[in-house]
């Protein structure tokens, strides 16, 4: 059978990486199988690269050139690896393999009714894209390639650069045998993306693994600014059950590569433009459907570029490789990388990973000086390309000026397994060599503080904990962490607090933001935070307690003075539910209320109850319900209502707020405080707080009496701390028959398997 050095992707599929390589194969699998659109093209095989080298009798010279080499000194890699491409790049390609690629050129020229087409030259080699080694960015790839000298130049290229210093020291790290992994090219029609947009997206949360949204990131122009760190994207989150938009984040796009007279061009982004998403919401689920596609046909979380058409406005996706990461991880184990101390903040960016990291600072601001980084250093720059990527893997962490969470040191440094916070603007100038650090990015925000703080990394293996009649449930207000916390076996989130969401997101008060039209601000930020809680635990309920600062609290936010009155106890002063109602503070309310339904309408998760606090009489239960049906949060449309049980009314009077909420939730802090008539902030009285004091107790035994007796049957949690802090309450609570339990993450397996040993105590 006659050796073909070329192939259309039509003709090829993911069966065949060992002749066409990883990108090759996919584009072809995709061509044929998956339904998705892309673009036409066709691979010079790794058949081809065979031929080249035997002709140009370079086999022996690479060999022999890579023998006895020892990647951590980077001068002789350099050397040597400057010599190999140095030698490839001298080389003739044999007549033989440049007809017929000249061929298949004008071919592809004739289909598309173009004399010379632009095209995107892309290596593609026999060991990328597996499972355990992505090659991300190892590999050089040309666009805009125009002409048929042009293309046969920069196939050249490609082949040459599966020779460059990280591309060796990545093989040797992966264990993999460098004359063993040959090289295809891919060459592919030019989308207009320089006119129009493009990005990568990932159909996994890539920081924590989260399985059910697909993250796109998109700019303007070619994708490759997004993916050298010099802009910072926009970014997109789609919910995969709903395939609704669940968040979307404007980034900052001053310059975008686009198409020039010769070569590639960098133009400035005019700001009407960059104040403008590069993606409408259509297209981004458009996008999402697609990546849907792609991972339900390769069976595995994938990792896709794309690019928007500005010509034809339509939608192409130009590679798909199988994520590397969390794919490869045990699912059942989950490991927690917990800080125990504070320190002073430095700088703060984007976390990557969820790990920490200490190590003194080696300010490196070029690849030229990469040989002065050590073992064990945190390597601070400007950006990373491929080429940082030999010391990368040396680094204890790593922190750019630059950079987003899919540029070049994101997607290295995940795959690393080393923590990385990118985007902090100026760390090569705050940070100095030799300064002890603490990268932190366990939170899902990266901080970096002075110092090496004491952490610990907590390992829990999932797989073995049992269900219980009880439902335990967990205490969260922080969006960027429930993805990560929703691995945890629980039965949902008993307390989703807006008081983080507001405060973290937002910083003002919402009559100030009212005031100075912003109010749009504090629904998108609300929404943003309640949606991804909600996504995280979907379809198991996530209760979220309504904004329940106190006055002295809202003070506090920017704008808030204007608006509180001081109190002398805030604590049992103007909060939870006389607020929502008043004849001022409805406003504000209603932004909380338009924040809800959107999480439930436009994200599609109706998995939220809505918790009202701090009720203190029956009437003022019932207002509240009548103030939230005229902002669309009615029984009718699916909304369910609980109450806190925090207040010795709520006890006394629990039948009528039976017949009013569909369930209750206690706040032992609360209704200890009020039960036993002490200020709980009070370090004077602190020996007389605790939740098992015998009139806390019966308050809750009766509660819940009462509650089962209603008909129906009324739900009872509990979501205070005394169930964390204490295994016999929880005892006792199980024992009164207690619907669920929601404790703090930390607390969530020790509390399920002292829930198991109880129960099956009480059925004996």
């Amino acid at each position: 059978m006659k050796t073909r050095f070329v192939l259309w992707f039509e003709e090829i599929g993911r069966g065949d990486v060992n002749l066409v390589g990883g990108k090759c194969a996919s584009l072809g699998e995709l061509s044929r199988k998956t339904g998705v659109p892309t673009l036409p093209g066709f691979a010079i095989t790794a058949d081809a690269y065979s031929h080249f080298l035997e002709k140009a009798r370079l086999r022996d010279f690479i060999r022999k050139s890579l023998e006895g080499l020892d990647t951590h000194n980077l001068r002789d890699l350099a050397r040597r690896g400057k010599a190999i491409r140095r030698r490839i790049s001298a080389a003739a390609i044999p007549p033989e393999i440049d007809g017929e690629i000249k061929r298949a050129y004008q071919r592809l020229g004739a289909r598309l009714g173009i004399a010379n087409p632009y095209v995107a030259v892309r290596s593609s080699a026999t060991a990328e894209d597996l499972p355990g080694a992505s090659f991300a960015g190892q590999q050089e790839t040309y666009l805009n390639v125009e002409g048929e000298a042009d293309l046969i130049n920069k196939v050249k290229l490609c082949i040459a650069s599966l020779f460059t210093d990280r591309s060796i020291s990545y093989r040797v790290d992966k264990g993999f045998d460098h004359l063993k992994v040959k090289l295809s090219v891919g060459v592919q029609k030019m989308g207009r993306s320089d006119i129009g947009s493009a990005g990568v997206m990932f159909t996994i949360d890539p920081d924590s693994g989260f399985d059910k949204v697909v993250v796109i990131n998109g700019s303007y122009g070619l994708g490759e600014y997004l993916v050298q760190g010099k802009i910072i994207p926009d970014e997109f989150m789609v919910f995969k059950p709903t395939m609704k938009l669940l968040e979307r984040i404007l980034g900052k796009k001053r310059i975008k590569l686009v198409r020039g007279g010769r070569g590639n061009i960098e133009e400035r982004v005019s700001p009407e433009d960059q104040a403008e998403f590069c993606l409408t919401d259509e297209q981004v689920v458009e996008l999402a459907r697609h990546a849907v596609s792609i991972e339900k046909h390769y069976k595995s979380p994938m990792d896709i570029e794309w690019v928007l058409d500005g010509e034809s406005g339509k939608m192409y996706i130009v590679q798909a490789r199988p994520e590397t990461v969390y794919s490869q991880k045990k699912k059942n184990i989950i490991k927690d990388y917990v800080l125990k101390e504070e320190g002073k903040l430095l700088l703060a960016g984007t976390a990557i990973g969820r790990k920490i990291g200490v190590g003194r600072v080696n300010v490196i601001k070029s690849t030229r000086h990469i040989n002065r980084f050590k073992v064990g250093e945190v390597l601070v720059t400007d950006m990373t390309d491929p080429d940082w990527e030999p010391i990368m893997k040396m680094a204890s962490a790593i922190i750019t000026n630059k950079g987003s969470k899919t540029s070049h040191a994101a997607i290295v440094s995940r795959e690393l397994g080393v923590p990385c916070i990118v985007g902090t603007l100026n760390a090569t100038d705050v940070l100095k060599n030799g300064q002890e650090l603490t990268v932190d990015c366990s939170t899902g925000q990266g901080r970096i503080f002075r110092g090496f703080m004491k952490f610990e990394v907590l390992e829990k293996d999932v797989s073995r904990i049992p269900r219980t009649r009880t439902r335990v449930m967990i205490n969260t207000g922080e969006p960027n962490k429930a993805f990560s916390l929703a691995r945890l076996p629980v039965d949902g989130v008993g307390l989703a607090r807006e008081e983080f969401i507001i405060s973290s997101y937002v910083g003002e008060h919402p009559l100030h933001l009212l005031n100075t039209g912003q109010g749009g601000r504090y629904i998108d930020a609300l929404a943003r935070g309640i949606g991804k809680i909600a996504a995280a635990f979907y379809p198991r309920p996530v209760i979220v307690r309504l904004s329940d600062f106190k006055s002295d609290e809202y003070a506090n936010l920017k704008g808030g003075r204007e608006f509180e009155p001081e109190e002398a106890n805030p604590m049992i002063g103007w909060r939870g539910a006389s607020r929502y109602t008043d004849k001022v503070f409805y406003l504000a309310f209603e932004l909380e209320c338009r924040a809800l339904k959107r999480v439930r309408e436009k994200m599609g998760l109706k998995n939220i109850i809505v918790m009202v606090p701090f009720c203190r009489t029956p009437e003022e239960g019932r207002d509240v319900l009548k103030m939230m049906s005229r902002f669309g949060l009615t029984r009718k449309a699916g909304w369910r209502f609980y109450v806190m049980a925090e207040i010795p009314s709520n006890i006394i009077l629990a039948e009528e707020y039976a017949r009013i909420f569909d369930g209750f939730s206690i706040g032992s802090n609360d209704l200890t405080q009020l039960t036993l008539g002490l200020d709980r902030n009070s370090q004077r009285l602190q020996y007389l707080f605790d939740e098992r004091h015998p009139a806390v107790k019966k308050s809750i035994s009766m509660l819940i009496e009462k509650a089962h007796k209603n008909r129906p049957p009324r739900p009872v949690g509990i979501c205070g701390e005394a169930p964390s802090n204490y295994p016999d309450f929880t005892e006792f609570l199980v024992k009164e028959g207690i619907d669920a339990i929601s404790v703090e993450p930390d607390m969530a397996l020790k509390t399920i398997l002292l829930v198991n040993r109880v129960e099956k105590r009480l059925r004996k």
